[in-house]
């Protein structure tokens, strides 16, 4: 990473910024008041969000319950892809998950995120299986994926 990066746990006031990368980034997005719901009502969230000097070029959602991780979204600003920022903000998110008493962690990712596919088996999560039809703009399938921080 060229730039340096700071890792904090994301607040209501950062609703806006989120929801800026989250519409850049996907073409499911998120609506804005689902980052507010997140924030203010749902007692399992918690977002890693990743800055720079520049502001906030990520995030990581996760929903904390019991011992289970489970990751709701993860982007990256698309301005600032290729950084290594995302492999950093998974590094967080894990090492939060543990923090929180997480033994496991998953996540779904689209079969053809090839990218986001090698970043996760990098990061020690394994091939769980397949949920056909996942994604309901092109009806493209998941690959559910876990990692067990015990093993």
């Amino acid at each position: 990473m060229n730039e340096s990066v700071k890792f904090r746990k994301m607040t209501i006031h950062d609703v806006d910024a989120v929801y800026e990368i989250e519409k850049q980034s996907f073409t499911l997005a998120w609506t804005k008041e689902a980052f507010e719901q997140e924030m203010l009502k749902n007692e399992f969230a918690y977002y890693v969000l990743a800055e720079t000097a520049e502001g906030i070029v990520g995030y990581c959602g996760m929903w904390l319950v019991m011992d289970e991780a489970h990751i709701t979204n993860i982007a990256i600003s698309p301005k600032e892809r290729g950084k290594k920022f995302g492999e950093a903000l998974m590094r967080e998110a894990i090492k939060t998950a543990k923090a929180q008493g997480a033994k496991l962690m998953t996540l779904e990712a689209r079969v053809s995120n090839i990218a986001a596919l090698n970043l996760y088996k990098k990061l020690g999560f394994k091939n769980g299986g397949i949920r056909k039809g996942y994604y309901t703009d092109n009806q493209e399938d998941a690959i559910v994926m876990w990692v067990n921080f015990d093993e």
